[in-house]
Order: C-alpha cells, then structure tokens, then sequence
C-alpha cells in the first residue's frame, strides 16, 4: 500500500498523523479570493501611508520597479527554503547555494549569455543542494553544521575558481555578460507593445488622473509592470508551480509527509532518502536561480559578496510566510521593499514606514479582538503606540542605521509572526531510513 492511497493529495499539511490544529476549516475565505485581497489591502495601506507622510518615494513607480528586482532573489531562496524544510531538512546552506549559481551562472552568460547563464546557474545551485543532501541524508550530519560548512566552501571555492578562469586580478568579479535578458513593458497594464503596436498604459492613465488614494496604487503597480524581465515572470510563475506540486500532486503529499511523519511515511511505502536527496535538489536549483539572477538580471557579472546574506532573509521568507508559497512571496516583497530604500538611498522614507507598521498593527488589533485574544491585542496595541511615537519625534534616521532596515524588518515580521507559526513536525530532526523511531 502507498501513501497516496491512504489519503487524498489536496489533504492538509499533516499527511500521515492528523492534529486538530490542522484540519481545514471551511470557514475560511479561499485563498484565490484571501491572496488578492491581501495585495489589494497592502497596496491600500502604502497608499494611505504615502497620503499621510507625503513620503512620494512609497508609490514612485521607479522604486516599485527596484523592488520587483529586489524581490526575486529573496522569494527564490525562501522557495528554496520552503522545498527543503517541507520534506524534513532545515536549508542554512541557502546562501552558498546562491554564490555558487552567481558564479556559474556570470560564468555561463559571460561565454554563452544570460538565458545560458541562467541554467548554469540552476546546476550550480543543484550542485550545492546534493552536497548538503548528501551530508544531512546520508551521513545525518547536523542540518545546521551541514549548511553553514556549504557556505564557507562556496565562498572560498568561488574565489578560487574566479582566479583560476579570470586570473588573480578578477578575483573578486568576472567579466560582464556576452547577452543579457531583454526587459519590456507589459502590454495593456503599462503600455507595452504587441508586434511593434504600442498598447493602452491603463495603470498610467489611472495614475496620471491624480484620484486620491487610486492613483497612488496604480503607480505601484505601473512600477512593477514596466521593465519586467522574463526571468521575473518565470520566478514568479514557479511560486504558483510550487503550491500546485506541493499541495495538489501525490509527488508533494509523500514530500510533506517526510518533513511530517518519515518513519510513518515509510511504513507506507514512501522512500524517503531518495524523495530527500530529489527535494534537495529542487531546493538547491531555485537557490542557484536566485543567484543567478543577481548575477545576470540586477547586475550583468559575478561580484564576490554579491548575494549580500539574502540566503538567510529568504529562509526568514521560509518562516514568515509558514512554510506556504504565498506567504514566501508576501514576506519577500516586504524585505524588498525595505532593501530598496536601503539601495536607492532613501533614508527620509525609512521614518514613514514606521507610519505604515503602526496602520498594520491597528489591523492586528480589530483581529485579535474579534478572535477574542486580549493579550495579542494589547501588545499590537503597545507596538503601535510606540511605532507612532517614533515617527513623530523622528523626522530622519541617520544613514548608518538605515543599512540595517531590512534586516531589522526581518527580526520585528518573525517576532510579530512567530504566535502562529506551525513549522513540519520533523524539519531538523535526525532520521535515518528503516530505523524504529
């Protein structure tokens, strides 16, 4: 007998051993109609916030462009995150997964171009993916230890491998790409073309009409709709690729049954080891594409530090968005945006987010007290007040203490989110195939 016929594949996330924490409620609002209205209400909120602060930089369109950039490479690597601690692997190695799909993939544009460079890239992630496969899977060396010995070996053979094909005078930076990936407008939303005809901006006449409130909105999405590169849209695509295997296909109900339950999963007929090593490897190639994308579509060549720690923003992605790929998408736009204002130097609009948390803790507090949880209300309730206070008596931070907002976002989202977190039963634990558990 195999787990696919014990269970339906569109179960909950508990396969093998049901909690009542985990049956689904029919209650709640389906989440084709619960994720937009998500966007909708976040895009409301910055434009609220934009309206109060006059903080133009929250809708500018060329920062909401920055900020898709931005993005990607961080909902990749929480993917990557997603993938391996949903079959029982907790992923630090997500970073050097990273570099390693920077320097292939700079390496592959830079001889074949970008679209080449993007699946070296992917290889290359793949590569780092099996080695922590083999060490945590194989050998059940220490998930963390496993991760963190991967980064300091792609770090250090990535320098190497730079002064050996670019010589010691490029070891820090490669080449710059043969082609690029062509970015273009997208047709209808913000004027691009079809065959050579240049179609309607809709979301540009909107903007430019100046409606209170809607123009604002429609600014941000005219920003993440022109300059689109198709890598983009592949990453993005692959979110909803990845809820679709994970949650409607038999190949994700035994994936999240072995970060769940394996040993129950096994007696079932499920093969975990080689289900880890092939979860693993998924893992590693959206890692190795998030780097290659910093290699080849933010920038156009390898540069040594190039991934900035974003292995680790994107495994909080992992954590923030539980485990789930709409959650990794939402808490890898939030981090992006937070990174631009930090890239694009922006640190007058840093106070106004400060205006924006508090408007997202009022919401925490209507919700906590319609669910009749008093204590969660009233520490939203405290935040708030003190997020209020500080953008009143702060009118700019100073610039050294702007490079740390997006790593400070990171910590105040996993502090706010962590009440409601359900992590996989079995993500870090040792386990070896066959044994009684």
């Amino acid at each position: 007998m195999s787990i696919a016929d014990t269970t339906d594949a569109t179960d909950t996330d508990t396969v093998v051993t049901a909690r009542p924490t985990d049956a689904v409620d029919r209650r709640h609002i389906p989440a084709w109609i619960r994720f937009p209205a998500m966007v909708a209400l976040a895009l409301f909120l910055l434009a609220i916030t934009k309206s109060v602060t006059d903080a133009r930089d929250l809708t500018s369109p060329s920062i909401w462009g920055t900020v898709l950039r931005l993005t990607v490479p961080i909902m990749l690597a929480g993917l990557a995150g997603l993938w391996a601690e949903r079959v029982g692997i907790v992923n630090i190695g997500i970073e050097g997964m990273m570099i390693l799909g920077t320097w292939f993939g700079a390496w592959g544009a830079y001889k074949w171009g970008g679209w080449i460079g993007l699946g070296m890239a992917i290889l290359g992630g793949v590569l780092g993916g099996l080695i922590h496969a083999v060490a945590t899977v194989r050998f059940n060396v220490d998930h963390v230890i496993s991760g963190v010995a991967l980064n300091l070996l792609a770090f250090g053979g990535m320098r190497y491998l730079s002064a050996v094909t670019y010589g010691i005078n490029r070891i820090s930076n490669s080449p710059v790409q043969r082609s690029g990936i062509a970015r273009f407008n997208i047709p209808f939303l913000a004027g691009g073309e079809i065959f050579g005809w240049k179609t309607p901006s809709i979301f540009g006449w909107v903007s430019d009409r100046d409606v209170a409130i809607l123009s604002d909105m429609a600014r941000i999405l005219r920003g993440l709709c022109t300059g689109v590169s198709a890598a983009t849209l592949i990453a993005f695509a692959l979110v909803a690729v990845t809820w679709f295997v994970l949650w409607r296909t038999t190949f994700g109900l035994r994936v999240r049954s072995s970060g769940e339950a394996p040993s129950a999963a096994e007696s079932l007929g499920v093969r975990v080891q080689p289900l880890r090593f092939a979860a693993l490897a998924v893992s590693g190639a959206f890692a190795g594409l998030a780097g290659g994308y910093l290699s080849i579509v933010t920038t156009d060549h390898y540069q040594q530090g190039q991934t900035q720690s974003k292995g680790y923003i994107g495994l909080a992605t992992t954590i923030f968005g539980n485990w789930r790929p709409s959650g990794v998408m939402g808490g890898a736009m939030l981090f992006g945006f937070a990174d631009t204002l930090n890239a694009r130097g922006k640190p007058e609009s840093v106070p106004s987010l400060f205006i924006l948390f508090t408007f997202i803790a009022g919401l925490l507090i209507v919700f906590n007290l319609y669910r009749r949880k008093a204590t969660s209300a009233a520490a939203a309730a405290v935040v708030g007040g003190l997020l209020w206070l500080a953008y009143w008596r702060l009118d700019r931070l100073p610039e050294s203490l702007t490079h740390t907002t997006p790593y400070v976002v990171t910590l105040i989202v996993l502090a706010v989110a962590s009440q409601r977190l359900r992590p996989p039963a079995h993500a870090g634990q040792p386990y070896r195939s066959g044994e009684d558990h």
